[in-house]
């Protein structure tokens, strides 16, 4: 249902990226999340790092 380019898969990215939430907070949401973690790891991004709060 979402790929790359989809609108919430850039917003949640953008939104993880920037600190406002941690990769666990994504919805999971059809593949929401598998489409976020894919960008995230593409640059790099731990997503199985616990957040530091």
């Amino acid at each position: 249902m979402f790929n790359g380019n989809s609108m919430l898969t850039r917003v949640w990215f953008g939104a993880v990226m920037a600190g406002t939430y941690p990769y666990s907070m994504v919805p999971d949401l059809s593949n929401l999340r598998d489409e976020v973690g894919k960008k995230l790891t593409e640059i790099g991004y731990d997503i199985n790092e616990a957040p530091t709060e």
